[in-house]
């Protein structure tokens, strides 16, 4: 499994937005200067990310971005499912195309599976608040 910069870059603008969240919209400008990232490219990001209605937006001067939900609804695969699409390291253990016609007879389907398995178990238990945690704890003066 590799997540592509589409999908890290969309973990990093939902956690921007859920750690700037005071309310107001962000502009993707922000967001873009915050984290070092083309604008252009978040343009794109953000686009899918409202199209699954995982962030509302508003036009106008006070306009921007912000979670449509709160910030524990949100699971990292969630997101990366989002903008990856499937994470199944091998496509025969990929629930959605399993069409392998060697699948019961294989002897390292059960590989696959163990590995799909921990993947989807560790990003299916993090949430955006545990994200958020995890940076205040690491970007607070000690």
């Amino acid at each position: 499994m590799r997540v592509s910069t589409k999908g890290r870059y969309a973990l990093t603008l939902m956690l921007d937005l859920a750690v700037n969240n005071t309310g107001e919209n962000i502009s993707i400008k922000t967001i873009a200067e915050r984290n070092g990232i083309s604008t252009k490219y978040l343009e794109q990001i953000i686009s899918m990310l409202n199209r699954a209605g995982y962030v509302k937006s508003e036009r106008g001067s006070s306009g921007g971005y912000r979670l449509s939900k709160n910030a524990e609804d949100y699971t990292v695969g969630m997101i990366l499912r989002l903008t990856e699409g499937s994470l199944a390291p091998t496509d025969c253990v990929n629930s959605n195309e399993n069409n392998c016609p060697k699948y019961h007879e294989c002897a390292t389907v059960g590989i696959w599976e163990k590995i799909n398995n921990a993947i989807n178990d560790v990003i299916d238990n993090i949430t955006l608040a545990d994200l958020v945690d995890e940076y205040r704890a690491k970007n607070t003066d000690n």
